[in-house]
């Protein structure tokens, strides 16, 4: 019988101070601002989400869309901003409640909320790669033709293949994170890419040969600091040099 009059209490409570703390419609709104201007001030990847969707706000003015793709950018870029602002407030709030015994359970909330934000960009990339496609297809073509004649564009390329795919086996396998530990290596991937084109593009066994002593010396610091086995360096590295073949024997060769 006492659970639900305390129940009801804490209702009465509650309904109390809300009536007691009514905001105006001019509060909110300057609150609401407040909160933009503490996220853009504070957090690196809401400046980022500004300047992006300022260039693309630009472009659909340069571009002449139609009304429905215009709607269709802006919602995807308020997703975005929308999504960061609640993951900060969920950051804050986290840290200013937790104690030492819940930080597991602190992680996952700060994990999840990001991963909120992660899903936003990938909608407004998917939006945006949907919309300007066909007005950027024309130069997107004669991009293309210069990477295919340019090894030095040809092994950026490269090395972003590599790193993606690095990326992605590493969550695969769910062993260390993106920046260390685990398989494969990453440094060692890049430095087998990087290795493998300057030796294709100098097509001199000097330059290759001090390309890869370079490429050994990360090799080893991997491994000498524990970061990775020796296992993890060396199949990273054979992973760099074959993706960065493969790509300069389609494109360059």
């Amino acid at each position: 019988m006492g659970t639900p009059k305390r129940a009801r209490k804490r209702l009465l409570d509650a309904r109390e101070y809300f009536l007691t703390h009514q905001r105006t419609l001019s509060q909110s709104f300057n609150w609401a601002i407040e909160g933009l201007s503490f996220s853009l001030k504070t957090q690196r990847n809401m400046r980022i989400h500004f300047a992006a969707a300022a260039v693309v706000i630009l472009g659909t003015l340069f571009f002449k869309l139609q009304l429905f793709e215009v709607l269709a950018v802006l919602f995807a870029i308020a997703m975005v901003i929308t999504a960061e602002l609640l993951n900060t407030a969920i950051e804050v709030a986290v840290d200013i409640a937790v104690g030492d015994n819940k930080k597991g359970l602190a992680k996952v909330a700060k994990d999840t909320a990001a991963a909120a934000v992660l899903v936003a960009s990938a909608n407004a990339l998917f939006v945006g790669i949907l919309v300007f496609f066909k007005k950027v297809n024309p130069a997107t073509v004669k991009v293309m033709r210069i990477i295919a004649q340019s090894p030095e564009y040809l092994s950026i390329i490269a090395l972003l293949i590599v790193f993606g795919i690095t990326v992605v086996l590493k969550v695969v396998v769910g062993e260390g994170t993106p920046a260390r530990g685990g398989w494969p290596s990453i440094h060692a991937a890049l430095g087998g890419s990087l290795f493998t084109a300057i030796s294709i593009i100098s097509k001199n066994f000097l330059v290759g040969t001090l390309a890869f002593m370079l490429a050994s010396l990360v090799f080893q610091a991997r491994v000498e600091k524990e970061i990775h086995t020796w296992f993890e360096v060396v199949s990273g590295a054979l992973l760099g040099i074959i993706v960065t073949i493969l790509l300069f024997q389609l494109f360059y060769f």
